[in-house]
């Protein structure tokens, strides 16, 4: 009989197996094909755990705040220049917090941007004429934020916080403590060496205390680029899977380890997004744009005009705020979603995923997987691998419904495929479980004991490639509890197996403070 620990291991998997398959393992990066024509608002990962920074913790271990954290645009290369990566100053971006169980969100962070240029010119030529310079800066940046001089594209942003509904509800404009207005600065992305002498103490600089209405104690807020943190052997993965699935676990380096990232992150007492007396919160985040988007034919008449209305227009927006993008637990669009569905996925809100169920309650991910991997794994192609209990439960309890005694809401309390249950993908916190210390974070999370990690939020250093392997292939149902996942060890025949991409991942790869990715990687070095 196997052992099962407080149901948490349950959830783990079920996300798990859901983020598994051959076809986009990049987390969520360009996962859909409407989106890969928008990369400035395709979201590639969502984070969202109890802060274990040391400062944040107390002397029982228990931690009072939250951190959640949303990367967009992906595969950046440090190099890309002259332009880089500002973030789509006619798009929304937005954080949802579920705290009531009802699927719908009742907090949501906006973030607005504004890209000014400011016409830094040089005079050339006999007569002094000046001429604009055809880069973001004009010389070295930093180190405070306030060292703009040589800067000519200055990018801000603003954070709404919205009560109910997202459109209709109550929105208010947090403020920066720092300099008591509601603008926050974003660094220049790290351009190079000799442009910061010292980027890490210029971005650390861009972390500002944030005061959110209707919270009686202050956060944190940081926009920017950070080295990407998602961990993957990419090309394998891509290529059918070309690896050895029973393999070292870290004998292959993250084949994504060059590239950059832009988070928008967030650190709130949790006290501040929880309702009541559950200390259960769901989050995701989308992005939106313009119903209509048409190309300005005349995009920048003159450089006077760009620097007088703060921005170059090269396109003309109008209509309702459309979603385009959509990301909570990790994989799932990628790797769970059907081809056809991908865009509606992306366009949908959690509320609705029931339409999306036959691809959790009948995956396709794990009979492909037993296709890949039946002759590495057993030394037989035709092995049967794929575990045959339908519907998935294991999986619909993972991450549509919470895990009964760790994240499962209590509003939605009870079997996850009884009357009147509603299927909802969000990445879901029990924000009462004290934070794991990074040097004892376990990457597997709960399906190793650790219920202060994936798939109870997901942490930075959780492994949820590995993770997602082993739930697809019925991981859970070792758990030997059938009531709650609706399998048995006998009909997983490769439960216990420790699939692997070979790419590891652990806390040890980030930091231990606010906003926990790293430093990225300069264009020049």
């Amino acid at each position: 009989m196997h052992s099962f620990n407080g149901l948490g291991a349950i959830v783990a998997a079920g996300a798990l197996s859901t983020t598994i398959a051959g076809a986009a393992f990049a987390s969520s990066h360009r996962e859909a094909p409407g989106i890969t024509e928008t990369p400035k608002v395709d979201g590639t990962d969502f984070y969202l755990f109890n802060s274990y920074e040391p400062d944040r913790v107390n002397s029982d271990g228990s931690s009072d705040f939250v951190t959640l954290i949303a990367n967009y645009v992906p595969l950046q290369d440090a190099y890309g220049g002259p332009n880089y990566f500002s973030l789509d100053d006619k798009a929304l971006y937005e954080i949802h917090v579920d705290n009531d169980g009802d699927n719908v969100e009742d907090l949501t962070f906006q973030f607005r941007f504004t890209n000014t240029l400011k016409g830094v010119s040089l005079p050339v030529g006999p007569d002094g004429t000046l001429v604009p310079i055809p880069l973001v800066q004009a010389g070295g940046i930093g180190p405070g934020p306030a060292d703009t001089g040589a800067l000519n594209l200055e990018e801000t942003y603003t954070v709404t916080v919205v009560r109910g509904d997202r459109r209709d509800g109550t929105a208010t404009l947090a403020t920066n403590v720092n300099t008591g207005g509601t603008t926050f600065r974003k660094p220049t992305d790290y351009i190079g060496t000799k442009t910061f002498a010292d980027y890490q103490a210029y971005a650390d600089a861009h972390i500002w205390e944030i005061a959110v209405p209707g919270c009686s104690t202050n956060g944190k807020v940081f926009v920017g680029q950070r080295k990407e943190g998602f961990v993957v052997n990419l090309g394998q993965v891509f290529d059918l899977v070309n690896l050895n699935p029973l393999g070292a676990p870290d004998a292959v380096p993250n084949t994504i380890g060059d590239k950059n990232v832009t988070s928008l992150a967030l650190e709130l007492p949790a006290s501040c997004l929880t309702a009541g007396s559950d200390p259960v919160i769901g989050g995701w985040t989308t992005a939106s744009l313009r119903q209509a988007r048409v190309a300005n034919p005349f995009p920048q008449s003159s450089t006077e005009n760009a620097v007088a209305t703060g921005s170059v227009d090269e396109t003309v927006e109008g209509g309702p705020w459309t979603q385009v993008s959509r990301l909570g637990s990790p994989l799932v669009n990628e790797v769970v979603i059907g081809i056809d569905d991908k865009n509606r996925f992306n366009a949908s809100e959690p509320q609705n995923d029931g339409q999306f169920a036959k691809y959790v309650l009948t995956p396709t991910l794990p009979e492909l997987l037993e296709i890949l991997f039946a002759e590495p794994v057993t030394g037989n192609p035709d092995a049967d691998l794929a575990p045959n209990a339908f519907p998935r439960i294991d999986l619909a309890v993972a991450f549509l419904t919470g895990v009964p005694g760790l994240n499962q809401p209590a509003a939605g309390a009870g079997g996850p495929l009884g009357e009147g249950t509603v299927l909802s993908e969000q990445l879901r916190l029990n924000t009462s479980i004290a934070p794991t210390p990074a040097t004892s974070q376990n990457p597997l999370g709960v399906l190793a004991g650790d219920n202060a990690g994936f798939p109870n939020g997901r942490r930075p250093g959780d492994d949820v490639v590995d993770a997602a392997l082993r739930v697809a292939m019925g991981a859970l149902c070792e758990l030997d509890n059938e009531p709650v996942f609706g399998c048995a060890p006998d009909d997983a025949p490769v439960g216990d197996a420790p699939l692997t991409d070979q790419s590891a991942s652990d806390a040890s790869q980030f930091s231990t403070a606010f906003p926990y990715l790293l430093t990225p990687l300069p264009g020049s070095r």
